[in-house]
């Protein structure tokens, strides 16, 4: 079954999103980031989503991890959650 591992910042807002992509940009920690302003419970790993199977995600950021270019920050990309920055990093 075809995997993937995958980094990711939650956040409320489209624009607090779109301020921590220009940081990434500007060379930032992403791990550091994540820590810092993530809502997910996966800050505590730097964003560090582990491997990822299909169906285990809501369909948005499944779509970037699985069919986006790899080692690029990705968004923000809205969910029910709110809007995530992914960077996937490996993909069978």
């Amino acid at each position: 079954m075809k995997s993937a591992m995958a980094k990711h910042i939650l956040v409320k807002t489209k624009p607090e999103a779109e301020s921590l992509k220009q940081h990434l940009a500007k060379g930032e920690d992403f791990a550091k980031l994540a820590r810092q302003h993530s809502l997910c419970p996966s800050k505590k790993r730097g964003g560090d989503l582990g491997e990822i199977f299909p169906g285990q995600l809501v369909k948005a950021v499944e779509q970037v991890i699985f069919k986006k270019e790899l080692h690029k920050v990705q968004g923000p990309v809205k969910s029910k959650f709110g809007f995530h920055l992914i960077i996937t990093y490996f993909r069978d």
